[in-house]
């Protein structure tokens, strides 16, 4: 009992409706700071006041001074995710979605400081990889709103069991133990993989170049590997509150709709977005079918107290 009091008292601490209205105006107010000081030094650089030896293309194009605030925005979009856990697994699994969707449109703004603007556009890796990434981000932002209006779709069994709300009860436990951890987990994570790739530009070296070889995938990359963890312990404690079959597949579909985000880390080109598009119909399809196997429970209850 004295620890459900202690985690009642953490999770409201880290996740309560006021902590998360405090965190988005924090959030914002970095993302601004941040965008103001990226053009700054992009401004200096120009201007020869300041140099660096060869700048990155994030410090050369107006443009690409987006994807800081853009990259504060997602770390908020991640502490969303985990806010959404214990309420809704579908709307946490919404939230991956997005998250993924955004680190697209970010790596766009990222792109416009690569692209060429030749005649050979379908020749040009980094062109082409813009267009993949444009067609994609309207694909998924689709896809999404598929997505959320298959989530809406809701068809309830009333059950008046004693020992089905006592499971219920304890799933939402579970899932408040599970965020509340992954809160701290989330900081540590941010702040192990910003330092990480800031003493591998100060001190470059093979091995730093192999772990953050690309700077989309710093922080997320490590951060969807603790997911996978989060919904394999989520899908095992399900099993307190239902042994349903077309929850438990709906549930393993998630988890492995997650490990294909995952590996898309892995990976560049268009095969990355492939991977992408396949997470998200993935677990549209899985939610589909999970809400008609819902929809005929319904009615057959529904039957079977008129036949009463």
């Amino acid at each position: 009992m004295e620890l459900s009091k202690h985690l009642e008292k953490f999770y409201q601490k880290l996740l309560s409706k006021k902590t998360k209205e405090k965190s988005e105006q924090v959030i914002l107010w970095i993302a601004l700071v941040s965008f103001i000081i990226h053009l700054l030094i992009i401004g200096l650089i120009h201007f020869n006041i300041i140099s660096i030896n060869e700048p990155s293309n994030l410090l050369k194009n107006p443009i690409a001074a987006i994807y800081t605030p853009f990259s504060f925005i997602l770390v908020y979009e991640v502490y969303l995710l985990i806010y959404f856990l214990p309420k809704s697994t579908s709307t946490y699994i919404s939230k991956q979605y997005e998250i993924i969707a955004l680190i697209i449109i970010r790596r766009l703004f990222k792109d416009f400081s690569d692209l060429s603007l030749s005649s050979d556009w379908f020749n040009i890796k980094n062109d082409l990889q813009f267009t993949y990434d444009l067609v994609v981000s309207v694909l998924l932002f689709y896809l999404i709103y598929l997505f959320n209006i298959q989530r809406s779709k809701v068809y309830r069994i009333i059950e008046n069991n004693k020992n089905h709300s006592s499971s219920i009860s304890k799933f939402i436990s579970a899932k408040k133990w599970i965020a509340t951890a992954l809160v701290p987990i989330l900081l540590i994570t941010a702040i192990y993989s910003f330092l990480n790739w800031s003493i591998g530009i100060l001190q470059p070296s093979e091995i730093n170049a192999i772990s953050f070889k690309n700077i989309n995938n710093i922080f997320f990359e490590q951060f969807f590997n603790i997911l996978i963890i989060a919904d394999v312990i989520l899908l095992l404690f399900s099993f307190f509150h239902t042994d349903e079959f077309h929850k438990v597949i709906r549930n393993s579909g998630f988890i492995i709709s997650t490990i294909l985000i995952r590996i898309s880390f892995s990976v560049s080109g268009i095969i990355n977005n492939v991977l992408i598009v396949s997470a998200i119909l993935f677990g549209l399809l899985m939610l589909f079918i999970h809400n008609k196997f819902e929809k005929k429970l319904s009615e057959e209850v529904e039957v079977n107290e008129i036949e009463e």
